[in-house]
């Protein structure tokens, strides 16, 4: 939960932009058109998901993980910007069988990719610097950052340095949709009992997609990925068991934590993103920057908030909405099972 970084985790479609690798190594785009700016109004309305408010500036992260989630599987690694998550260059395939972990010449294939975006990028922002002439693979990229809508100074400036792979994660999200029904009553009715909204239910979907043994290299352990110091503090109790490893208690833990974290900063989401950034960590956000969610993402410099921190919102909010209209985006159908019913009386609790 709090306190630590986590790192990104993982249907096939014929649409442009998707790359598609040979065995050979063959990593020449096929790259057509010509640049013309876009003239876009860039003004996002803020707007609300159930009690949560969806900052305008949060849309395309928000529609980045939904097409994470829903759209792109485990086989499909997008290379996209890190900070403009709209920005995607292209969405490629990887060949042949490609189970949950990559294999070492998988994971050679994607690095390449990333390599060959960077470079690509860094030999454009200097054409475009010193003014030379450019070509027909030049104009695409720059329709790729125009069409985000922002000045493209802003977009080209520092834009090979922040390439990034994602893989899908279609094929885990839905599983853990279903693994999810087995345990969605109790879980709201232990957020309802703490007065706080039940959709916080959802977060195993971003912690951990469900898995109740799910461990993390930072030491999270369970469903909803408790560190040893944030389960002493807020699920106490578990001497000689570890009680993180039970989705029940460790629901209650987490209710726990966020209505503390919810008081200490006021609003949801910095209380939500403190669940992988911290308490601590969000207060000194709303200090260097102040309360504006949408600042804090683009603007809060802090080695620990990475990647993972400024989009952990974004992700809930994705979640949220995909979990509570499943069958739009499965429309093939779910297979859940019985509902989980555990002896612990949470009212008492």
């Amino acid at each position: 939960m709090a306190y630590r970084s986590t790192p990104a985790q993982p249907r096939p479609n014929a649409a442009r932009g998707y790359y598609r690798p040979s065995i050979q190594g063959d990593y020449r785009p096929a790259i057509q058109g010509t640049y013309r700016p876009a003239i876009q109004d860039t003004h996002r309305p803020t707007t609300y998901s159930g009690i949560f408010v969806k900052p305008g500036a949060l849309q395309p992260a928000v529609e980045f993980w939904r097409k994470t989630y829903t759209q792109w599987r485990r086989s499909e690694v997008a290379i996209h910007d890190d900070r403009y998550l709209d920005v995607i260059y292209e969405v490629m395939v990887l060949p042949g069988y490609v189970d949950e972990s990559l294999t070492s010449f998988q994971k050679d294939m994607v690095r390449q990719r990333r390599d060959f975006w960077k470079a690509q990028l860094s030999m454009l922002e200097s054409k475009v610097r010193y003014n030379s002439p450019l070509n027909a693979n030049d104009q695409q990229i720059l329709a790729k950052l125009a069409n985000s809508g922002r000045p493209l100074n802003s977009v080209l400036n520092g834009a090979s340095e922040r390439v990034r792979s994602q893989r899908g994660t279609r094929e885990r999200f839905k599983r853990g949709l279903e693994i999810s029904a087995r345990y969605d009553r109790q879980f709201r009715q232990i957020f309802r009992n703490a007065g706080l909204p039940e959709d916080l239910a959802c977060l195993p979907h971003v912690e951990s997609s469900f898995q109740p043994a799910a461990r993390s290299s930072a030491g999270a352990v369970g469903m909803w990925q408790f560190t040893k110091g944030a389960a002493k503090r807020f699920m106490p109790g578990g001497n000689s068991v570890d009680r993180r490893l039970d989705p029940f208690a460790s629901a209650i833990g987490a209710a726990r934590y966020l209505s503390y974290a919810y008081g200490q900063l006021g609003d949801w989401p910095a209380a939500i993103t403190s669940y992988n950034h911290g308490i601590g960590g969000m207060k000194r956000a709303h200090n260097q920057v102040g309360r504006d969610f949408a600042r804090i993402v683009q603007n809060y410099s802090s080695p620990a908030f990475g990647f993972a921190s400024r989009n952990y919102y974004a992700q809930f909010l994705a979640a949220r909405e995909i979990a509570s209209n499943p069958m739009a985006y499965f429309p093939e159908g779910l297979q859940n099972g019985p509902a989980l019913v555990s002896s612990g009386n949470f009212a008492a609790e």
